[in-house]
């Protein structure tokens, strides 16, 4: 299964490719970085520094700091990745900054028309 995620909110399309993934089908998400996440930008932006400072650079913990690495690491926290069926449910997920391949992909839940609170891109946060 091909998921665009350009316009679509980071958590809902989580939750959507965590159960296809648990399924047993592969998915490859492209347009990584026009994923948005709601809230006040500044806001989200001071969250997500903090994650990155926190911690030692060679102990950890570890937090991506692309935009395909946050939406990977979303998607594998809703999943049990701790346990075989969740580590081979996430082994089956591509994540692609851009359409490399010029690939059609599906909309999986509501997108940046159907909200009216401010957002942020994850493209924009990892500037």
């Amino acid at each position: 299964m091909i998921v665009d995620a350009s316009g679509q909110i980071l958590g809902r399309l989580s939750t959507e490719v965590a159960k296809i993934l648990l399924n047993g089908e592969e998915v490859i998400i492209i347009n990584a970085e026009k994923a948005i996440i709601t809230g006040r930008p500044d806001e989200i932006v001071k969250r997500y520094r903090q994650r990155w400072n926190r911690g030692d650079p060679h102990h950890g913990p570890y937090y991506p700091k692309t935009p395909n690495g946050i939406l990977r690491r979303s998607i594998r926290g809703m999943l049990p990745y701790k346990k075989p069926r969740g580590r081979e449910a996430f082994k089956k997920l591509r994540v692609n900054v851009g359409n490399p391949e010029n690939l059609k992909g599906e909309k999986l839940t509501k997108g940046k028309k159907d909200i009216e609170c401010r957002y942020i891109t994850l493209e924009d946060l990892t500037k």
